[in-house]
């Protein structure tokens, strides 16, 4: 007998997006089931043609984490009415998504996967997912940067003050920070706020994962290694949720 789930969760399995972001496009008429309109809450078996924007949606058998090299100028979106969306650019067989944000005039690693639920895991602040970038400025770093960097800035335009960082000088006007957040465009944010202008930001490293000599603008599939210590990583996050009090952890196919 087949399950039947919620169009919701179908849409997650299946690697669109998340459950949350599936149901904002169930709200607004995105997704149709046996040329009906999908109702919030309605229940699928997968028998059904379910279509997105009139794309049919298919639950994909093999789990796909890519790492791929961003070039600047490619926009971390699916939105096909963006010309430079990293899915066309990336073109892979399958349909996969970002994994979060790099703006357009950054570069360097980001993730993309068929797996919607880990997405939504990745996605989560309060898991305190490190992600490392080499960024050069305007002018020369000073001490007085480094620190209040470090401790934290109140960004006015988003009504919040970063979590605290470590932040290191490399080069006369380039120095690494290691972020636990990924408010929008939030290192370029930080450096203004201080009197600096980001001439070029590469992230280098989202947790164990390091871009390392993967030329730019090209992709690869994460190794066994490489996805169990992100899987890993994952799960420790959700468990530490769960024991507060939070949701179940969350279990990624193969």
């Amino acid at each position: 007998m087949a399950e039947w789930i919620r169009i919701n969760k179908f849409l997650s399995q299946a690697g669109v997006c998340s459950r949350r972001k599936a149901d904002e496009l169930i709200e607004d008429g995105h997704v149709t089931i046996d040329d009906h309109v999908a109702m919030t809450g309605e229940k699928v078996c997968g028998e059904e043609k379910i279509l997105v924007d009139g794309v049919p949606v298919q639950k994909e058998e093999k789990s796909v984490i890519l790492m791929v090299n961003k070039p600047r100028g490619i926009v971390c979106t699916a939105e096909k009415r963006e010309k430079n969306n990293i899915v066309d650019f990336i073109d892979y067989p399958i349909r996969i998504y970002p994994v979060g944000r790099l703006d357009k005039e950054s570069r360097g690693l980001i993730l993309m996967t068929n797996e919607g639920e880990l997405v939504n895991a990745l996605l989560r602040a309060r898991y305190y997912h490190e992600k490392q970038y080499m960024v050069t400025v305007d002018h020369e770093i000073t001490e007085d940067f480094i620190k209040k960097m470090e401790q934290g800035i109140f960004l006015e335009e988003l009504g919040v003050k970063t979590r605290r960082c470590r932040v290191w000088k490399n080069a006369k006007n380039r120095f690494t920070i290691i972020l636990t957040q990924g408010l929008n465009r939030q290192i370029r944010r930080m450096c203004a706020a201080c009197g600096y202008r980001v001439r070029d930001l590469v992230r280098v490293r989202i947790q164990d994962l390091k871009l390392e000599d993967l030329p730019e603008g090209e992709y690869r599939e994460l190794t066994d290694e490489e996805r169990c210590k992100l899987m890993a990583s994952i799960e420790k996050g959700m468990q530490q949720e769960k024991q507060a009090g939070g949701g179940t952890p969350y279990k990624a196919g193969r």
